[in-house]
């Protein structure tokens, strides 16, 4: 993620704020016109570090046309990090079951 200055750092209703509408309209705009959109005004600098941070957190997806996409699943994180069978690589070798 870009580093900004303090000006153009997002307060966290602003940030869920974002995160809704995309939930919300997943797929259905690009960047620009999902931002002309928003529930409220948010300066274009502000936004784009938003977007730059939910992309980075693997919460939203961008596909070849622009398109953002909400793709963050909690519920299938929780349901794969239960399963004692999709144990991760790093923690078998860690136990020598590499």
């Amino acid at each position: 993620m870009k580093t900004t200055n303090a000006a153009r750092s997002p307060r966290l209703e602003t940030v869920l704020m974002v995160e809704r509408f995309i939930k919300k309209t997943s797929g259905t705009y690009k960047r620009r016109s999902l931002w002309e959109r928003l529930p409220k005004r948010v300066m274009y600098q502000t936004y784009k570090v938003i977007i730059d941070y939910l992309e980075e957190g693997g919460k939203i997806a961008i596909d070849r046309e622009g398109h953002i996409a909400w793709v963050w699943d909690p519920e299938g994180v929780k349901y794969y990090l239960s399963r004692k069978d999709l144990e991760p690589k790093i923690l078998r070798r860690r136990r020598g079951k590499a």
